[in-house]
């Protein structure tokens, strides 16, 4: 709407066409689908159907008839695909096991991808809420989505040290933590800003997980 806080989106913006980008969707999940039926074929079967699992939540995130985004759903199906599905999914296509490590990997992935969500809604509490849209944000309240936002990223930024703690992981994965220092100023926007000042948060969430994931990414490579 034009009441939206946030960074602008190309169709309400204007800045493409509503028919360009659906035909760009179509395509994006055309690659994925074949990526993914050529890894069934390499490995399982059973990854087609969480492709096929992929497209749907892709699909009623926002669309059909009752789109799970406006029930408070929307934080569970990307910590879901965003961090399980596709952390595991890729473990298991490369030792055709899941190893424990992955687990925390994964849910670490999920929590901080989850997180960027969060911070969204916390934003929009008052324009979904005036469109009768239950987030999570809304359905928690304004100052618990604040703590909520802040528990989800510590978690996430500890996992990977905690596995590695317990051997699940390279003891040297713990140097991960050091990205933490790219978490306090986000942190401390999502904890006292309104409206359009929590796009400072999204930036400095979304720095902190590409900092993150980059980091832990090379600790695994070096070990």
């Amino acid at each position: 709407t034009t009441a939206r806080l946030g960074p602008p989106r190309l169709v309400v913006s204007g800045l493409a066409d509503a028919h360009a980008v659906a035909a760009a969707a179509v395509v994006a999940v055309a690659i994925a689908a074949a990526a993914g039926i050529a890894l069934a074929a390499l490995t399982t079967p059973w990854l087609l159907l969480a492709g096929a699992l992929a497209i749907a939540a892709l699909t009623l995130y926002s669309g059909g008839p009752r789109p799970y985004a406006g029930y408070g759903l929307g934080e569970v199906f990307v910590f879901a695909f965003f961090g399980i599905v596709a952390t595991c999914g890729t473990a298991f296509v490369q030792h055709q096991h899941i190893p424990v490590g992955a687990w925390a990997l994964a849910a670490s992935t999920g929590l901080m991808a989850t997180a960027l969500l969060m911070v969204n809604n916390l934003r929009d509490i008052p324009t979904d809420a005036a469109a009768g849209k239950r987030t999570l944000a809304v359905r928690l309240g304004e100052a618990r989505a604040r703590r909520a936002l802040v528990a989800t990223v510590c978690v996430a930024l500890l996992l990977p040290s905690i596995a590695a703690a317990a051997g699940a992981l390279p003891r040297l994965v713990i140097v991960s933590l050091a990205a933490s220092v790219f978490a306090l100023a986000p942190l401390r926007v999502a904890l006292t800003a309104t409206g359009r000042g929590l796009i400072a948060a999204l930036l400095g969430i979304s720095r902190l997980y590409l900092v993150f994931g980059a980091l832990l990414t090379a600790l695994l490579l070096v070990t």
